[in-house]
C-alpha cells in the first residue's frame, strides 16, 4: 500500500515530512529549493473544470496557464470528447498538477460539480452571453471558486449553465464572439491571481498540503521512487 495510506490512517504526518526530507536527498537543492519556492505560491481557493474540451492544443495551453498562475487542480470532464494533452504545447506542466477525470457514465457535468460543492467550492460558468461579473469584479471574498470553461465550438452545455451559481465574463469590444478557450482562461485566472496576492485571503495551499504535493513531485522527478519510498518504510515502520 502506499505510505499516504498508512500516514492518514496511522496519524503519521511525521513520517511523510521524514519521507520528503528523505527523498529530497536524491535532487540537487537547487532544484528542491525550485519545488519549495513554487509550492509556496500554490492556491486551491480558485480551481478549474473543463468541460468536454476536444482540441489538444486549447486542452493543454489550459493546463500551462494553471501551472503558472498557481492553480494547482484542473477538473476535467469527458462527455462525449477525450481529454488529450499535447506534450509541445503543455511543456511538461501537467506533472505539476493534481488533475481529477470525470468520464464514468453519464452526466458527467454533475458529477463533477457535485464532487466540487462538496469541497465548498461557489461553481462559477465563464459565458459571454450571461450577466456577470468580471475577473475585475468578481467577488473573491464569497470564498473559494470554481471556474468552469466550455468547448471550443459552443461554449459550457445547458446542464453546466443551470448548475452554475454565478457567472463572470470577459468584456470584449469586437465582432468576434468569443475569446478562444485557453485565451479567456489566461486572461481570467492572470487578473484572479493578482487580484489574491492584492488581498488580505488566506489564499494559499496549507502546510500539510504543500507536503503531500512535494512527495508527488518528487515522485515524479525521481526514478525509482517506488523503490526508494518502500525501502523507507520497511526501515522507518518496520512492522508494516
Amino acid at each position: 500500500m502506499a505510505p499516504f495510506f498508512f500516514a492518514y490512517f496511522y496519524g503519521m504526518d511525521k513520517m511523510i515530512r521524514d519521507l520528503v526530507d528523505h527523498m529530497s536527498d536524491f535532487i540537487t537543492e537547487k532544484r528542491f529549493a525550485l519545488f519549495k519556492q513554487v509550492i509556496a505560491d500554490r492556491t486551491r481557493y480558485i480551481t478549474v473544470l473543463l468541460e468536454d474540451i476536444y482540441q489538444s492544443q486549447n486542452a493543454s495551453a489550459v493546463l500551462r496557464t494553471c501551472d503558472c498562475t498557481g492553480v494547482q487542480d484542473v477538473h476535467i470532464v469527458e462527455e462525449q470528447n477525450a481529454y488529450e494533452i499535447n506534450r509541445e504545447v503543455a511543456l511538461g506542466s501537467n506533472q505539476w498538477l493534481s488533475l481529477h477525470y470525470y468520464n464514468k457514465g453519464s452526466d458527467n457535468i454533475y458529477r463533477g460539480i457535485k464532487a466540487l460543492k462538496k469541497q465548498g467550492y461557489r461553481i462559477v460558468a465563464t459565458s459571454p452571453h450571461k450577466d456577470g461579473s468580471t475577473p475585475e469584479t468578481f467577488n473573491l471574498e464569497r470564498g473559494k471558486a470554481a471556474l468552469l470553461f466550455g468547448t471550443e465550438l459552443s461554449g459550457l452545455t445547458d446542464r453546466a449553465m443551470e448548475l452554475a451559481d454565478e457567472y463572470i465574463q470577459i468584456p470584449m469590444v469586437g465582432f468576434t464572439e468569443s475569446y478562444n478557450i485557453s485565451v479567456s482562461a489566461a486572461l481570467t485566472l492572470y487578473t484572479l491571481r493578482k487580484r489574491l496576492e492584492l488581498s488580505s485571503l488566506d489564499w494559499k495551499i496549507g502546510e500539510d498540503e504543500q507536503t503531500e504535493l512535494l512527495l508527488d513531485w518528487l515522485r515524479t522527478t525521481i526514478k525509482l521512487s517506488e523503490k526508494i519510498e518502500n525501502k523507507f518504510i520497511k526501515e522507518y515502520r518496520p512492522d508494516f
